[in-house]
């Protein structure tokens, strides 16, 4: 099976924080197909646009996951290579995967920028670039971002220094598609800008206890 590095966002301020995004990572690991490549410093940061609310909990993590579709297999039925094409692959599979994790944790609707049980963001997918209309079931509960397309590398990862710290732990050299800069190059201009303050790394992953301490 051919599979590619996918990096996801994690968040969260309602309840116990480090608790959901510890549960979330062991959930993301046994996702069908999938392994744990890394995990990043656990961060606090303020929140964005909305400051009435707890600080968040923000990590990210690198899983290898199922590439997707890369032809018809052979000796397949006309059905059954029917429903093959049609079952949703790669960065929609995932990004399904992802939406059912979030309500699985309580994932609540709420306004943009509001509070969140559990944030589950795909930053990228390989080398792919992705536009394309998400399936019903992998709409954000936010209303506002309801309709938004699926878009990989997600559109905002270069502006949001919660993403491009944890990010840069695991990838700083990588240059997602479409970036003139590295990641770690991201992070130090979103970090002149903001501050080195505005994310706090509060505990490293240990692999062995599977949390951060």
């Amino acid at each position: 099976m051919t599979t590619v590095r996918a990096y996801i966002g994690l968040g969260a301020n309602v309840g116990d924080a480090r608790k959901t995004l510890t549960a979330a990572v062991h959930a993301l690991a046994a996702l069908p197909g999938a392994a744990l490549v890394g995990v990043s410093r656990l961060y606090v940061t303020a929140p964005v646009e909305v400051a009435d609310q707890p600080d968040f909990h923000n990590a990210v993590v690198a899983l290898d996951v199922p590439a997707g579709r890369g032809g018809t297999a052979t000796g397949a039925s006309a059905a059954g290579a029917e429903a093959s094409r049609s079952a949703p692959t790669g960065p929609i599979a995932l990004l399904l995967a992802l939406k059912s994790i979030e309500r699985a944790f309580g994932r609540q609707d709420r306004f943009r920028y509001g509070p969140r049980e559990l944030d589950l963001d795909l930053l990228l997918f390989g080398e792919e670039r992705v536009l394309v209309e998400r399936p019903e079931e992998g709409r954000s509960p936010d209303p506002a971002k309801a309709t938004r397309l699926l878009e990989v590398p997600h559109p905002d990862a270069g502006r949001r220094l919660f993403v491009l710290a944890p990010l840069s732990d695991l990838a700083p050299d990588l240059i997602p598609p479409g970036w003139s800069e590295s990641v770690e190059q991201a992070r130090a201009r979103r970090e002149s800008i903001e501050g080195a303050s505005a994310v706090r790394p509060i505990a490293r992953w240990d692999s062995g206890s599977g949390a951060w301490v």
